[in-house]
C-alpha cells in the first residue's frame, strides 16, 4: 500500500441544515463535474457487493462506547484514504447502526444509506492522488450477521460483553470501512466499557485509563490488516502477558471458565510460535497471543491479526493452525474470497507439518488416507475444487482446507522438500503485508523450478471437478 501524500483539508462549512440532504439520493455534483461517483462494489466473485471503489483506506482510526447492558454501541470512525479516482461520490460498507454525521475534511458532506451502502458526497470533488480524511459518528445496536453457510459473524453479544468476528463480511456491522480484503490498512481503536470490563483488540495495548465507573483503552495495529481480520472483545478476561525466547510479546485474554482448560495448550504459544518462524520465516507482527472467549459465545476460531480468537479452549493442532495464518491469510492476505483456499490450505496444511515433526503421522500419510478414505469424514471433500469454490456458502467447506492442503502436498512431492521448505518461507516473506491471488501463487511456483511442468497439479488438484484418478 503506497505511502498517504501530505493531508489537504477540504472543502468550506456548510449549514447544518444541509446534512438533511443525506436522506436524498445522490446525483452528480453541480457545475465543475470532472469525476464520477466510486463504485458500489468491487464485484468479488462471491460477496460483489463487498468493498468500494474509487478510494484506498490506509488508515482507520475508531473511538467506540459500549453499553452492554442496553447492547448499544457509539462510534466515531475516521477513515485517512486517498483517492484513486476522480471522484464525485464514494460508498462505506455499513450494515445497520444508526448515522448521525458525516464530514469530509473538517466540513460536513451529505450522504445517503442504501442496504449495506453508505455514500457520502463531499463538499467539493476528490481529485486522484488527493489524501482525504472522511469521518463518520454513528451509534445503535450492531447487528449479527448470518453468512451464507449459516455460520454467525459480525457482533455478537457474550454473557458477559460482546465479541466482534469479521470473516467474511461481518466488520461491516460494527464500523464503517472498505470491507474488502483487497484493502488493508492500520489501525488505532479506543473503546470504552464498564470498568469491570476488558476490551481486547489487535496489536497492542498503548494506553488505559479508569475513570467515572468506566474504562477506556487505547490499541495500535500498525501493520496493514485487512477489515475482516480486526476483533473487539469486551468481557471479563484474566489477562497474562509473557513473551517468546526472543522476545516477542505474548498477550493472551482468557474467560474465567475456559482458564483451567486452557492453560496447558496456551503455554504453548512460544514453542509454536519457535517451530513456525522455522518453518514458515520471520513473524509479520509486533506480538502474538490468543483471546479465549466462553464456549458457545461463538462457532468457530478465527486468525484475528496478533491474537486469534478461540470459542473456549483450543486444542494444540487449532493453534498451530491459527497461528500458521499470521503468515498465511494475515501477512499475505487473499486479494479475493475466491482465493481463500491460499488461507486455509496453509493453515491445514501447517497441522500436517506440525504432526510430522513432532512424532504424528507424516504428511505423505495424511495425504494418502484423505485419498483413500478422506470421503469418510469429510464427504463434501471431492465436491468442487479448491481455487473455485462452488458458492460463498462453500467457502469454509472441506475442499477449501483439507483439499487446498493436497494441492500443497502435490507441490512437495514435485519441488522436493528442500525446494518446498523454502518455498513455506520465501512466498510469505517475498508478499508480506500485501495481498495475492491464486494466479501468483501458481506463478510463483513455476519460477522456483522452470523446468518442471505443474500443469497437471494445477488441472486435476487445484481447479478439476472430483476426486483426481492418481493420488
Amino acid at each position: 500500500m503506497s505511502r498517504p501524500a501530505p493531508l489537504i483539508p477540504v472543502s468550506l462549512r456548510v449549514p447544518a441544515a444541509l446534512l438533511l440532504a443525506g436522506a436524498l439520493a445522490l446525483t452528480a455534483c453541480d457545475g465543475g463535474v470532472h469525476g464520477t461517483p466510486g463504485a458500489r462494489g468491487l464485484r468479488d466473485p462471491y460477496f460483489p457487493k463487498m468493498g468500494n471503489g474509487g478510494y484506498d483506506v490506509t488508515h482507520y482510526d475508531l473511538d467506540l462506547a459500549y453499553d452492554p447492558d442496553a447492547g448499544k454501541l457509539s462510534g466515531t470512525a475516521t477513515l485517512t484514504a486517498r483517492a484513486t479516482q476522480d471522484l464525485t461520490a464514494f460508498d462505506l460498507d455499513l450494515d445497520g447502526l444508526d448515522v448521525e454525521k458525516v464530514t469530509v475534511g473538517a466540513h460536513p458532506a451529505r450522504w445517503n444509506r442504501a442496504g449495506q451502502e453508505l455514500t457520502v458526497r463531499p463538499h467539493d470533488d476528490l481529485d486522484e492522488g488527493r489524501v482525504f480524511r472522511v469521518t463518520v459518528v454513528y451509534s445503535g445496536t450492531p447487528k449479527t450477521i448470518t453468512d451464507p453457510d449459516g455460520s454467525q459473524e459480525g457482533w455478537l453479544p457474550t454473557e458477559d460483553g460482546a465479541v466482534a468476528l469479521g470473516e467474511p463480511t461481518g466488520s461491516m456491522a460494527w464500523f464503517p470501512g472498505n470491507h474488502h480484503p483487497s484493502d488493508k490498512a492500520s489501525y488505532d481503536l479506543t473503546v470504552t466499557v464498564p470498568e469491570s470490563l476488558q476490551a481486547v483488540s489487535n496489536g497492542e495495548l498503548t494506553a488505559s485509563r479508569t475513570g467515572g465507573g468506566r474504562t477506556t483503552s487505547h490499541w495500535h495495529t500498525a501493520e496493514p490488516m485487512a477489515s475482516y481480520l480486526a476483533t473487539l472483545a469486551i468481557g471479563h478476561y484474566d489477562i497474562h502477558r509473557t513473551t517468546t525466547a526472543d522476545g516477542l510479546p505474548v498477550y493472551t485474554a482468557v474467560d474465567p471458565a475456559e482458564a483451567d482448560a486452557s492453560r496447558k495448550v496456551l503455554a504453548r504459544i512460544p514453542a509454536v510460535m519457535a517451530w513456525s518462524e522455522d518453518t514458515f520465516g520471520p513473524y509479520p507482527f509486533s506480538s502474538t497471543g490468543a483471546i479465549v472467549d466462553r464456549e458457545g459465545d461463538a462457532e468457530y476460531a478465527l486468525e484475528t491479526q496478533n491474537r486469534p480468537f478461540f470459542p473456549g479452549a483450543p486444542d494444540t493442532e487449532t493453534l498451530v493452525h491459527e497461528l500458521a495464518h499470521q503468515w498465511y491469510g494475515d501477512s499475505v492476505t487473499p486479494r479475493t474470497w475466491r482465493d481463500m483456499w491460499l488461507n486455509e490450505g496453509f493453515a491445514t496444511y501447517a497441522e500436517w507439518l506440525w504432526a510430522e515433526d513432532h512424532g504424528g503421522d507424516s504428511a505423505q500419510k495424511t495425504f494418502d488416507d484423505l485419498y483413500s478414505h478422506g470421503e469418510d469424514d469429510y464427504e463434501d471433500l471431492w465436491d468442487f475444487p479448491p481455487g473455485k469454490p462452488s458458492g460463498a456458502a462453500h467457502l469454509s467447506d472441506s475442499p477449501v482446507y483439507q483439499r487446498g492442503a493436497m494441492v500443497l502436498h502435490k507441490i512437495r512431492q514435485q519441488l522436493g522438500d528442500t525446494a518446498f521448505r523454502a518455498l513455506l518461507r520465501d512466498w510469505p516473506t517475498t508478499h508480506r503485508h500485501g495481498t495475492a491471488d491464486t494466479e501468483d501463487f501458481t506463478s510463483y511456483v513455476e519460477d522456483l523450478a522452470p523446468d518442471e511442468d505443474f500443469g497437471p497439479i494445477w488441472e486435476e488438484w487445484l481447479y478439476g471437478e472430483g476426486k483426481p484418478d492418481q493420488p
